[in-house]
């Protein structure tokens, strides 16, 4: 009782598309695929007592192996052919009803539907399910796409060809490239750590750290995905790509550490420089992970089992990366800084003898009082400086400031454009390589057989009284409205009821419930529709029915025909209270994402970045400066979202794994310069900007270019996954780069709204021998005033720092001005 649109599940098959450029049903190129058919039929499987073929392990109907359509018409025969008249889609001989519609395909009708000419016929070959038969079928058709690759057909023919299993081995082929790939990923990184740090001074040089910053970041992804994998956390293929992005989280958190430890005072010790580290960067990486971590595990809110394994593995390793920078790598950092304290070489770790004072700065009792500034100009890296003097004035300037305001508009304008004309749903053939079979099998049937797409199932559930007259009317009335679908061909429903009805005008009373039940097991058992009826106990509690539909050929019309098509079932549905309508078809389970993916994406989106925000307000001292954050967040994600439609990324569970980094990304760089912003000691908002851009724009340089550098080798992979994963990613980097050097310190100087410094008024800055008024009343202690050749020097303590300050005495009066800059808020 074998039928393949009865199964509920794609099944077991192997399948070929034999196609001509002209006519397949010619009578020499059929020949061809009979024999192409009995080869691969009689072809020999060795298993332990033997060898077997196709016809044992074949699903039966009637007791025979299920045949493929036309070639049953033709017997097998192509001498037949050209004496055939074939009618297209349906042909009918004196006792069967033959659907050619997904088995032949390219046709040429002539005015009575007649086949005049073909390009393609789809042969399939359905095996049995049941685990017996498994380890067999699992040979055969190993064994059957060994034939098929090795197959070379005569010149006028060529075969594309599949199987039920083809699809998942080769998304599993994938993960082949993941090593290599990834292999080539960890020696940029490093490369170009140790290059960015690298330094001409053989002591401050950071190469050992840059090396052992990756390392942090590789330690990180091996201990999360061993955890996870150890307690059985499920791997999706998916999770592959979590390596790349996590090398590039790692690295560039690297690069801030290193950022605050190189504007540290070198004359410090050790332990004072490390905890000096740690006040400026543990704040801000501290933001950014939190950010990261609670973006992958919103990402588990989604119904995509892929992303949700995704999400976890990636959250999960972002949060071992962070404990391994600030215990594994602080750690090293403090061990290198020893180096530096006794000027060793960075290598051989000799002691380097001081030879140029101007070149490399040298601690000793005279030169640790002078002023940190001119431990600066040596100890923080050149493109630092070039921020300070060149990049940050240029983009405080008003015209500059304009330029980048509409740039910024045109940037938007674009991304909004984009995302207008965003596309949802995968294309099947995008889970397999470039270079995978799948793909020509995958193409073939979207050229040749695009025209008949999914048989529907339209399921009636409930005790429908099928023998009651009005109720049949009923019935057909529903049936009528799924009929006049435009994207079904009501020529080809099938009902089982319709053929009862036929089959019961001349022997018995079909609206009689006796006579009904009693007659419908024997014409249940003489014809095909024993599976579309469950009859039991004498009742009948459900039925199915089938719609063809048609032209559906992109993923659109997908979209658009399953949501229709539930929505007419649920409008029957609440017209009836007995008996509910439902439609299915296996291929829905790929279809169903449509139903999600622009819900959850949304969904994700908002969730998360109501959560940066609130981080954000927890960790930066600035309400406003937590706003353009969130601004950020939202800015970058509709450009990623536009520009990766202009890019050709369709929305879909990859795509929006990718957006959920999208958010984690996004607030990065823009966390890191408002938070520099807020905390810079200076008054106006322009030097606050420059500032900012000084103390981290080389770091997130330096990080951006680090994570592209990661997922860089995956542009050139032969996977759809990981094509997909580089562009957005590029994206993300990119757009959040941008914002974070440019967009946002410009934005930030507006109307001086983050703006902290509190300026101190003229009246309340004196001071004298006796007294001193203070803005904000900070607590200090100072000493007495000394009164030398009419300067006067005040020693004092002012939040636990020791300052010099000097002033002239006029009429045994100091005027000394100050200024107080508490903390923001």
């Amino acid at each position: 009782m074998f039928s393949s649109q009865r199964l509920y599940t794609e099944g077991t098959y192997a399948s070929l598309i034999a196609k001509h450029r002209f006519n397949i049903l010619a009578k020499a190129v059929f020949k061809e695929i009979n024999a192409l058919d009995e080869a691969i039929r009689n072809v020999p499987v060795k298993i332990d007592l033997g060898t077997m073929q196709f016809s044992d392990i074949c699903a039966k109907s009637n007791g025979s192996c299920v045949s493929n359509a036309i070639l049953e018409i033709m017997d097998n025969n192509n001498d037949e052919m050209e004496q055939t008249s074939i009618t297209f889609p349906i042909y009918r001989n004196q006792s069967e009803v033959y659907f050619l519609g997904s088995a032949v395909g390219g046709v040429k009708l002539n005015e009575n539907n007649v086949v005049e000419s073909a390009q393609a016929i789809r042969l399939y070959y359905y095996l049995k399910e049941d685990e017996a038969n498994r380890q067999k079928v699992n040979l055969w058709l190993d064994e059957f796409l060994k034939v098929l690759s090795n197959y070379t057909a005569a010149d006028f023919i060529e075969v594309s060809y599949f199987t039920s299993r083809s699809r998942q081995e080769e998304l599993e082929a994938n993960s082949k490239e993941v090593i290599p790939l990834f292999s080539v990923t960890y020696f940029l990184s490093t490369t170009f750590a140790i290059i960015s740090c690298m330094r001409l001074d053989n002591v401050w040089t950071k190469v050992w750290v840059a090396t052992f910053g990756v390392l942090s970041a590789g330690l990180a992804v091996l201990s999360s995905f061993g955890m996870l994998l150890y307690i059985g956390v499920p791997f999706s293929m998916t999770v592959a790509t979590a390596p790349f992005l996590i090398l590039g989280i790692g690295v560039d958190d690297m690069f801030i550490m290193i950022s605050a430890w190189q504007q540290t005072n070198v004359c410090d010790s050790v332990e004072k420089r490390l905890a000096d580290t740690y006040k400026e960067a543990a704040i801000s990486i501290t933001i950014t992970t939190l950010t990261d971590i609670l973006a992958f595990y919103i990402g588990l809110m989604t119904q995509f089992r892929s992303v949700q394994s995704f999400c976890l593995y990636t959250a999960t390793a972002i949060l071992f990366c962070f404990i391994y920078n600030i215990t594994f790598f602080g750690a090293f950092m403090a061990l290198d800084g020893r180096r530096e304290e006794s000027e060793m070489h960075w290598l051989t770790c000799r002691k380097v003898e001081f030879q140029n004072p101007k070149g490399r700065y040298k601690c000793d009792s005279k030169s640790c009082k002078e002023k940190n500034d001119d431990v600066d100009t040596v100890n923080v890296h050149l493109i630092s400086g070039l921020f300070k003097d060149y990049f940050g004035p240029f983009l405080t300037k008003s015209w500059s400031k304009a330029f980048l305001t509409l740039l910024y508009a045109a940037y938007l304008a674009g991304s909004i454009y984009g995302c207008i004309q965003t596309k949802e749903g995968i294309d099947l053939r995008n889970l397999a390589p470039d270079n995978s079979y799948v793909i020509k099998y995958y193409s073939d049937e979207k050229l040749y057989f695009s025209t008949y797409g999914p048989s529907v199932m339209l399921i009636l559930n409930g005790e429908f009284k099928y023998w009651s007259k009005t109720e049949r009317a009923a019935l057909n009335s529903s049936l009528e409205i799924f009929q006049s679908l435009p994207f079904v061909d009501k020529s080809l429903f099938v009902s089982w009821l319709n053929v009862y009805e036929e089959y019961a005008k001349s022997i018995f009373n079909i609206n009689n419930e006796i006579e009904f039940k009693s007659y419908l097991p024997g014409f249940l058992e003489k014809s095909y529709f024993k599976q579309d009826v469950n009859f039991t106990n004498d009742k009948i509690y459900a039925s199915r029915f089938f719609i063809q539909t048609i032209n559906i050929d992109d993923g659109d019309k997908e979209k658009n025909m399953l949501n229709k098509l539930r929505e007419v079932a649920a409008n029957c549905s609440d017209n009836n209270k007995n008996y509910s309508f439902m439609v299915y078809h296996p291929a829905f389970i790929y279809y169903d994402q449509y139903v999600v993916i622009v819900s959850n994406t949304i969904q994700n989106i908002l969730v998360a970045t109501a959560a940066m925000l609130v981080i954000s307000l927890l960790l930066i001292p600035n309400p406003l400066c937590s706003l353009w954050v969130t601004f950020a967040i939202a800015s970058v994600i509709v450009g990623v979202v536009g520009f990766m439609t202009l890019w050709d990324v369709n929305l879909d569970s990859i795509s929006m794994i990718n957006l959920v980094i999208c958010i984690g990304f996004s607030v990065d760089f823009s966390a890191h310069i408002s938070y520099a912003f807020v905390s810079s000691g200076k008054d106006k908002p322009n030097e606050k900007a420059i500032d900012a851009l000084y103390t981290l724009g080389y770091p997130i340089v330096q990080g951006a270019v680090s994570t592209i550098l990661g997922v860089l080798v995956l542009s050139a992979s032969q996977s759809y996954i990981f094509r997909t994963f580089f562009k957005i990613l590029f994206l993300v980097i990119l757009f959040g780069a941008v914002h974070g050097i440019a967009f946002i310190p410009v934005f930030l100087t507006f109307f001086e709204i983050c703006t902290c410094s509190e300026k101190v008024n003229n009246e309340n800055k004196e001071t004298n021998a006796g007294s001193m008024s203070t803005y904000g009343n900070p607590e200090f202690d100072y000493g007495p005033n000394m009164v030398e050749d009419g300067q006067s020097q005040f020693t004092f303590s002012l939040n636990n720092q020791n300052q010099v300050s000097q002033c002239v005495s006029v009429n045994g009066n100091c005027s000394l001005e100050m200024k107080f800059e508490p903390d923001c808020p």
